[in-house]
């Protein structure tokens, strides 16, 4: 018993994301300052120019151009630098660099506070627990203001790890405590899983059985809402090992097998593929369950006509009875053959999906394995301008290939029923701010004019991330058939009493109408696309109609070849918003 517990105590604490979890977040203010420093030192070009990879996550060349506005004598600047430098290093988990570059940042840096939050969560990844502590509580008592990007949940929370991991129970307590309320207000379900976990990792060390196990499944049952295999997986893990020492056993076994099927998916990114072959399997055999029944219907109706039959005098009631069970057969080879028709349409669908899927992926590593070659050759030679060029064209591919791995993995989840969805009042103009952040560098790099129209008055019924996804695709769309110096505009049309109609407009190649025809259609097929080139996969058009049709709004297309594309997304008001 004490082994086991031991064992479980093991797995929560070295979860990466509960002591890293402040990193996960945007820090809008921060970025918002790093802005206002780029437009105040505009001639600082090495500044410049590592401020904006530092947004774009591009970590190798945050550190060489961050390196660059070193060898000047901008103080106020080398502080962010160093920031910049510090947080690169500890994303590619070179913390020792981490921690030198972070210390090198002056008391006079405005966001200092970031910096102590950031040693703290180095200190705990590499077991310095009273370090970490002590980092953590010179920022604990930071007031709650619009002056301080900092969620106080994540720092009650890392304390409280702190002091579990000291063996100071009360403290941890206390503070774990303090963590998931404001996380239960936040509404933060991946804290609140971490929270939960460590809640219950407490008393399971104390043997307090009773109060533990709630807490373990409450951790289990928000993790089935996320999309985190990492974090599905530990939660069903401790439930595995929970069972396991309460002695049941069969739910145990359950359990360890969904623990396993997550590990799976964790490890190898190649299980999406598994995923959709055992969702086609799970479909031809629901549908096998289903010509079972129909033929079990069919046998026991028949054996009812014989004896009908055999215990009928008049042939004209055997007439009868054998033209009644004629049709009934008839119409249930119907509904077979329709269903083997459905079948065969969705095994068409992944079939195709698969192969586009895979020449795509094949293409976007051939053309990342090309270009690293190059990248090797320049970097031999020190030609540091084409590196440039080439660094950004890898980023480019990586994109786009993480894109259509994205797309693809919110298609299965939508196809299997696992995605979460929750409808709720959004403000489609600060969805659209969002999305549209993301894409500006790309349609600068194509000098193309963006208007964003939006009226701030709109509210919609919708799920939040399925709308995201629906405004990002679109968007991306609009941006590849524009040409250079081209338009892209966002707006709303006046809206009716059930729907708010958010445009998304280019001047960008267009379409003929046979396309747009094609394109509007209601099937489960892929649309036959005449470049695949330019255009992708289709899947993001084909998801971003399922996630429509969900949210229970409409999709029109406006097109001429040659002139623009118009899309209009009708999504339902939010009635009660005053």
């Amino acid at each position: 018993m004490v082994k086991i517990k031991h064992f479980l105590f093991l797995i929560i604490i070295s979860f990466p994301f509960l002591l890293f979890s402040q990193l996960k977040f945007d820090s809008k203010l921060f970025s918002s300052e790093i802005k206002k420093k780029a437009k105040e030192f505009n001639e600082e070009f090495n500044f410049n120019k590592a401020q904006y990879f530092f947004l774009e996550n591009n970590w190798d060349s945050t550190l060489v151009y961050s390196m660059k506005q070193l060898s000047s004598e901008n103080k106020e600047l080398n502080d962010y630098c160093h920031y910049f430098r510090a947080t690169s290093f500890n994303n590619k988990k070179l913390f020792k660099e981490a921690k030198k570059e972070f210390n090198l940042i002056s008391s006079k840096f405005k966001f200092k506070y970031k910096a102590k939050l950031a040693l703290g969560e180095i200190a705990l990844k590499q077991n310095e627990f009273r370090k970490g502590l002590k980092y953590f509580k010179e920022i604990e008592n930071l007031p709650n203001s619009s002056i301080y990007d900092l969620k106080k949940s994540t720092v009650f929370h890392n304390i409280g790890l702190c002091y579990l991991h000291l063996k100071k129970i009360d403290e941890a307590e206390k503070y774990l405590f303090k963590a998931s309320k404001l996380q239960e207000l936040e509404k933060d379900t991946l804290m609140l899983i971490g929270s939960y976990t460590d809640i219950a990792n407490l008393y399971y060390e104390q043997y307090k059985d009773a109060q533990a196990i709630p807490y373990f499944e409450k951790a289990y049952n928000l993790s089935r809402k996320v999309k985190s295999f990492e974090l599905k997986q530990n939660a069903t893990l401790n439930m595995a090992v929970v069972e396991e020492n309460r002695k049941n056993f069969p739910l145990a076994l359950t359990y360890r097998k969904e623990y396993e099927a997550w590990k799976d998916s964790l490890n190898d990114q190649n299980k999406v593929w598994a995923i959709a072959d055992l969702e086609k399997k799970f479909a031809i055999k629901q549908k096998q369950k289903e010509v079972d029944v129909l033929a079990a219907e069919n046998k026991a109706k028949k054996a009812e006509r014989n004896v009908f039959f055999i215990s009928s005098v008049l042939l004209f009631v055997m007439f009868g009875a054998g033209v009644y069970f004629y049709r009934q057969k008839a119409k249930n080879n119907k509904i077979i053959l329709a269903q083997k028709n459905q079948l065969d349409e969705l095994n068409a669908t992944k079939d195709k999906l698969f192969s586009i899927v895979s020449h795509d992926l094949r293409s976007s590593v051939n053309a990342l394995k090309t270009s690293n070659g190059k990248l090797m050759e320049n970097l031999k030679h020190k030609n540091y301008s084409e590196l440039d060029v080439l660094l950004h064209k890898n980023s480019s591919i990586a994109s786009g290939a993480y894109n259509l791995l994205d797309n693809l993995l919110n298609w299965a989840l939508l196809q299997t029923q696992q995605a979460y969805f929750y409808r709720e009042s959004l403000h489609l103009a600060t969805i659209v701010q969002h999305v549209e952040f993301n894409y500006k560098p790309l349609m600068f790099n194509k000098n193309i004019n963006f208007r964003n129209d939006v009226v701030a008055a709109d509210h919609v019924f919708a799920d939040l991330d399925s709308l995201k996804i629906i405004i990002r695709n679109f968007l991306d769309n609009a941006i590849k058939f524009s040409k250079e110096n081209g338009t892209i505009s966002i707006y709303t049309r006046p809206s009716s009493e059930e729907f708010c109609y958010l445009v998304i407009e280019d001047t960008g190649l267009g379409m003929k109408e046979s396309t747009r025809k094609e394109l509007l259609k209601e099937t489960i097929l892929l649309s036959k696309k005449q470049n695949d080139d330019i255009i992708g996969t289709g899947l993001g058009m084909q998801l971003c109609k399922s996630l429509i049709r969900k949210n229970e709004g409409k999709l029109d297309i406006e097109s001429e070849e040659n002139v623009g594309t118009r899309i209009i997304i009708a999504l339902p008001k939010f009635k009660n918003h005053g």
